[in-house]
């Protein structure tokens, strides 16, 4: 005890300053003090030492550089920072094993420190300042792999500038419709680009989103997965589309909905925003549940086939457990509808043995809508040591851990689902148990909704969704004649698949067709990129017809029509190519009409108002007998038999690609063969309207988007300017 003072009585204390490099040497000092005793047998300096865990609590609260006290009495991660030296990561090590520490693997080297991280609590690290360990500052770890680890003050300064940086596009523009929780238009990214009179409800009174999933799908369906980017940089941002909302889900306290007015409550939100703006817009629906015909994956339901109906214009109101039909398709009523396959909840190490185990949800199996499954890039494991040793659970390019697949639907029965994948986060594992399903780091960033300037994370399906929906809003945009079927068969159409994509499709196709259209269920078509969705290049030339005609006429139907198309190859140029690979790649989309009966729901012969196919002229056959063929192949589908198809070799073929109302293939093949064929038919095939002999069906015109594109490797081939002057397009012409 230190002598008292004169006035207080309270014992004096002293400031001694050591230097970084004594510390060790002055604790050394008391230490020895210990050993020695007074010639009464007392330890010589008794009071002096007994004030040694006082002197090592100081000294070690002198290295402590983070602002406020630091977290005693519980174990945590501190950040260590260290002078540079060969031995003080190694000295620092054998110190945490010799007192049962947690040291991270990770070490940062700069200019004039060492940094790395220990778990432990405070007090085992007392001794640390007085060992030979060359420690120089022990600060609050922050690891800083999103923006979303700033703090909440720096996080809103970098969104309040962002905000500065955006300019809305004009609210006649399309737009992104979120039927979800609502959304907080207040937010100052997204206030100026959905208006107060866009944002409804169908339940309560308010449409403004109390849960945030609805809140962070429409900053995702806004700035696409390139927030992160748009933070942190100066460029001011043109937006071409808008918001729009539609609170279709109750919150917990509100009477929930019954299953079967699902459809019901779908149609009552469509028509809220088309009563009160018109523009057009992409419904986007990342909300799903389990089928009520749990034994039958892929059949349709009373949600899906109301879905089906809005899609294609028809107007219908629920009956019972069944549709009514009021009215014929009107084909200037048709929309878009952008949905989700649904969500997994539970993951494996393998997760494919949950995803393609795990069919997706109603009413993702719809014929019409455009329905997105997630896949993931972002495999990078999170600086925390909490996270050493973790993995990510899906590989670079692949399904992601959330997504569900059309596998259980079976080979040769519902349509092929999903049509595309977009990025919705991995999922992180420790190797044993625990599975982590929501880092920032492996998802999206994006606006939220606890207040005006929040931020938060998105991920699955949901964001997957939103980012597809928000693609076609820029094509309504950059397109403003396309119709729905045109737009979603673009967004198929200019999807690729990944490496580890296409070489599952590639190993599958060695296992036979059938073991192929599995793993189409599994990715769809692959990851649509904006750039492919919305131009041509001189190598990849994307041409969009869009047509209409009466599929059958006559009261008895017995008289098919179909649609012939000259494509315009610039043929020269493919002979000149000779064996150069050329890929040539066919999407047609359209939109059917469900039947009413419930019973005919159970059979997709029976389900559709009818089919169209596409076919290509063989090389070398002639005009005459291409027409000839079409027609065998039309009336051998009609009789329930497999079409033969043509002498063209498609990935994926024809008995594999004819399922729902939107098909694609692709022929990669050779130059000069390609330049030998030059039509495509579309035809029809029966559907209810044929086998009901439907009366008011009979003249009812029909029509489809399709889509042709050439693409080649070949780095000196411009394929564009010879197709845009036999289309008579104008070129641009670069002025030297």
């Amino acid at each position: 005890m230190f002598p008292a003072d004169r006035n207080t009585g309270a014992p004096e204390r002293a400031t001694v300053w050591v230097s970084d490099e004594y510390r060790a040497k002055f604790l050394q000092l008391f230490e020895d003090y210990l050993g020695k005793q007074t010639p009464r047998g007392m330890p010589r300096n008794n009071e002096l030492v007994a004030n040694i865990a006082r002197i090592r609590s100081t000294v070690l609260l002198d290295l402590w550089q983070s602002d406020g006290a630091p977290p005693e009495g519980k174990k945590t991660w501190w950040e260590v920072w260290l002078r540079p030296g060969e031995s003080g990561a190694v000295l620092l090590r054998r110190f945490a094993e010799v007192n049962g520490l947690r040291m991270s693997d990770r070490l940062l080297s700069l200019i004039d420190r060492e940094v790395t991280w220990v778990e432990s609590t405070w007090a085992q690290l007392e001794i640390l300042p007085f060992t030979a360990v060359s420690v120089a500052e022990i600060r609050r770890p922050e690891f800083i792999d999103t923006i979303e680890d700033l703090s909440l003050q720096e996080q809103a300064e970098y969104v309040d500038d962002l905000a500065r940086r955006l300019e809305p596009a004009d609210e006649l523009q399309p737009a992104v419709c979120h039927l979800d929780t609502g959304v907080a238009r207040t937010h100052v990214l997204l206030q100026g680009s959905l208006a107060a009179q866009d944002l409804h409800t169908v339940v309560g009174v308010s449409g403004s989103d109390q849960n945030g999933h609805g809140t962070k799908m429409a900053g995702v369906a806004l700035l696409g997965d390139k927030m992160d980017e748009h933070l942190v940089e100066s460029d001011q941002i043109p937006l071409r589309h808008r918001l729009e909302s539609v609170r279709i889900l109750p919150t917990k306290t509100e009477p929930q909905h019954v299953p079967v007015t699902y459809g019901d409550v779908t149609a009552q939100a469509v028509s809220l925003p088309e009563i009160t703006t018109t523009r057009r817009r992409a419904f986007c629906m990342p909300v799903s549940t389990t089928s009520d015909t749990p034994g039958n994956p892929g059949q349709p339901t009373l949600w899906s086939a109301t879905v089906d109906a809005l899609a294609v214009g028809a107007s219908v109101v629920r009956d019972g457990s069944a549709l009514r039909l009021l009215a014929p398709p009107d084909t200037n009523a048709a929309r878009l509808f952008v949905v989700s396959t649904g969500n997994i909840n539970h993951f494996a190490v393998n997760p494919r043995d949950e995803s393609d185990t795990s069919a997706i949800e109603d009413p993702g199996q719809a014929w019409n809508v455009l329905t997105v499954g997630a896949y993931t890039d972002l495999t990078t494991i999170p600086t925390d040591p909490a996270y050493e040793g973790w993995s990510a659970v899906a590989q670079q390019g692949d399904l992601s851990p959330h997504s569900r697949t059309s596998l259980p639907f079976g080979a040769r029965s519902w349509p092929i689902k999903p049509d595309i994948v977009m990025e919705g986060g991995n999922v992180l594992h420790d190797g044993a148990s625990m599975f982590e399903p929501n880092h920032p780091a492996l998802s999206l960033r994006t606006t939220g909704h606890t207040n005006d300037q929040s931020l938060a994370s998105a991920n699955a399906t949901s964001a997957a969704t939103a980012q597809a929906a928000r693609l076609a809003a820029l094509v309504m945009a950059t397109y403003p004649e396309y119709w729905p079927e045109t737009v979603r068969a673009l967004l198929v159409h200019a999807a690729e698949w990944t490496p580890v994509m296409r070489n599952e499709i590639d190993q599958s196709r060695k296992q036979g067709r059938q073991a192929q259209q599995l793993r189409l269920r599994r990715y769809g078509w692959g990851v649509p990129a904006e750039e492919r969705v919305l131009y041509s290049t001189e190598r990849a030339v994307t041409l969009v017809v869009q047509d209409a005609f009466t599929p059958f006429e006559g009261d008895e139907f017995k008289v098919p029509s179909f649609r012939l198309h000259d494509l315009p190859w610039p043929r020269e140029v493919l002979q000149d190519l000779g064996a150069a690979s050329v890929s040539l790649r066919v999407t047609l989309s359209y939109f059917i009409e469900p039947t009413a009966s419930r019973r005919g729901w159970r059979q997709r012969y029976k389900y559709a108002s009818h089919g169209l196919r596409f076919e290509l002229q063989d090389p070398l056959e002639s005009e005459a007998q291409f027409v000839q063929r079409v027609n065998q192949e039309a009336r051998t589908e009609e009789a329930g038999a497999r079409p033969a198809g043509g002498r063209v070799s498609w990935l994926v073929g024809p008995n594999q690609r004819n399922y729902g109302s939107l098909h694609q293939d692709i022929w990669e093949t050779s130059g000069a063969e390609l330049a030998a064929t030059g039509k495509l038919a579309v035809y029809p095939v029966g559907g209810w309207w044929k086998n009901n002999k439907k009366r008011d069906r009979v003249n009812q015109r029909v029509r489809y988007g399709l889509i042709v594109s050439l693409k080649t490797g070949a780095t000196s081939v411009d394929l564009y300017t010879p197709i845009a002057n036999l289309l008579h397009l104008p070129v641009e012409i670069p002025i030297e």
